[in-house]
């Protein structure tokens, strides 16, 4: 199916329209989250790749026309006008990485009328969706304080393109791998795994189901311990590693129960059997909360793996955003309604060393030691430089990260930066409420 369907009726509707009253004129879009979620002190910008390949591929064709009308219970001939529409604008971008706040714009987007508002829907999908689950990942990385993370999310996210963006996600923001065999080959990601219940108890005990995989991966192992019972797991363990030439990077792995007291006793087991080199890695409903836990107990755990929390954003799932017109045809327009203003104009954000970060309108000059977070990365529907690697975009991420105040870095309760407007988005935005305002109250009160 083209992905030109994958949007929203309205979007259909109001575009169809715009060509029939020939409204073709350039209009700027900008996709913005209102304010941040609970327990966020930060976003990090994540899903631009994945939007420029759509704006890139997006044609309506005679299979989209007529879809179209059928649902709309119309002749294909009276949308004819959509037909061979394609994305042919500008995209301005915050670039993948980088950490963003309430109110300001993660991208814009510039094109004639009726382009700009077919690809809405598709915008807003990619940009939320994965800048809340690269946000979510991020705060793991806060939590556990230098040890390695790695993803174990594929089973429990909202489908397979949901698994495969957590885990490019999680290697954004410095997983370690991910348990993702697709993810991890497509993108260059370390692959990790273990085992699961179901191979140990398809054995006569842990020690030979432990030996059985053993045998079959000469390389690094990781034991499951924690099927019966967590300690009498960990002995069979040792007993069995003891008895291999290990390489590098052995390790078991607690599940459930009480990670922290487990994570200690587990310890004193392989230290009493001279395994000091293995390592002790937890899962089991892990996010950035259970991790700071662990990590500030002291517990003995050297490896994360996150899932279900983490791949599906679970306290904080959705983000509130938006892709507003705020200008057409060169003039700024807002919407007023009530705790849904919006500002006009296209606009830039100026990040300052130990300011809030300025949002002011495309074209300022930047402030005394400001540096502009909007790049242009497509022009004529085609982009003007490939994609920056995921190392490129993780080394942005935690320059940007090391920069942000410590109040905003907190795991329980973090204080969000604020942001600050120019005066001149605040001139232009106070003479587009008169404007608008006097055009109405003309319209209610004729002369």
């Amino acid at each position: 199916m083209s992905e030109a369907r994958t949007t929203d009726l309205y979007e259909v509707t109001m575009a169809h329209a715009y060509l029939r009253e020939g409204m073709t004129g350039r209009a700027v879009f900008s996709l913005f989250v209102r304010g941040l979620p609970p327990q966020r002190g930060f976003l990090v910008a994540a899903g631009l790749p994945g939007v420029l390949d759509f704006l890139e591929r997006m044609r309506v064709d005679e299979e989209d026309v007529a879809a179209f009308a059928a649902l709309l219970g119309r002749p294909a001939a009276d949308l004819a006008g959509l037909l061979g529409m394609r994305f042919t604008g500008e995209v301005r971008a915050v670039p993948e990485g980088r950490l963003v706040f309430a109110g300001e714009p993660l991208l814009e987007v510039t094109a004639p009328l009726p382009e700009a508002q077919l690809v809405e829907t598709y915008l807003l999908n990619q940009v939320s969706h994965q800048t809340a689950v690269a946000s979510k990942a991020a705060r793991c990385v806060l939590a556990a304080a230098g040890r390695p993370l790695v993803d174990f999310s594929l089973r429990r996210t909202h489908g397979p393109q949901a698994g495969d963006q957590a885990a490019r996600l999680g290697a954004l923001v410095g997983f370690a791998g991910t348990s993702n065999v697709a993810a991890a080959a497509a993108y260059g990601l370390r692959a990790v795994g273990t085992m699961a219940h179901s191979f140990v108890e398809a054995f006569p005990d842990e020690e030979a189901a432990f030996r059985a995989f053993a045998r079959a991966h000469p390389g690094p192992v990781t034991f499951l311990v924690d099927t019966y019972d967590t300690e009498e797991g960990t002995e069979a363990a040792a007993r069995v590693l003891r008895e291999l030439e290990r390489p590098p990077g052995c390790a078991v792995r607690l599940d459930s129960g009480d990670l922290g007291a487990l994570a200690f006793r587990a310890r004193r087991i392989l230290d009493a059997a001279g395994l000091r080199d293995v390592g002790i890695t937890a899962s089991g409903g892990l996010d950035e909360r259970e991790v700071d836990r662990l990590v500030r107990s002291g517990a003995p755990i050297d490896v994360f793996a996150v899932g279900t929390r983490v791949g599906v954003s679970a306290d904080a799932p959705s983000l509130d955003s938006a892709y507003k017109l705020v200008a057409l045809e060169g003039r700024g327009v807002m919407k007023l309604s009530s705790a849904k203003v919006t500002s006009p104009g296209a606009k830039q954000v100026f990040r300052r060393p130990g300011r809030p970060d300025l949002v002011a309108l495309r074209g300022e000059p930047p402030p005394p030691g400001g540096v502009p977070l909007l790049e242009t990365v497509m022009a004529g529907g085609r982009r003007t430089a490939p994609d920056p690697s995921l190392r490129e975009s993780r080394e942005a991420f935690e320059a940007d990260l090391a920069a942000l105040p410590p109040d905003a870095r907190r795991i329980d309760d973090p204080v969000p930066p604020g942001t600050e407007a120019s005066p001149a988005l605040l001139a232009l935005t106070a003479r587009t409420r008169d404007r608008i305002t006097a055009r109405i109250l003309g319209g209610l009160h004729p002369a």
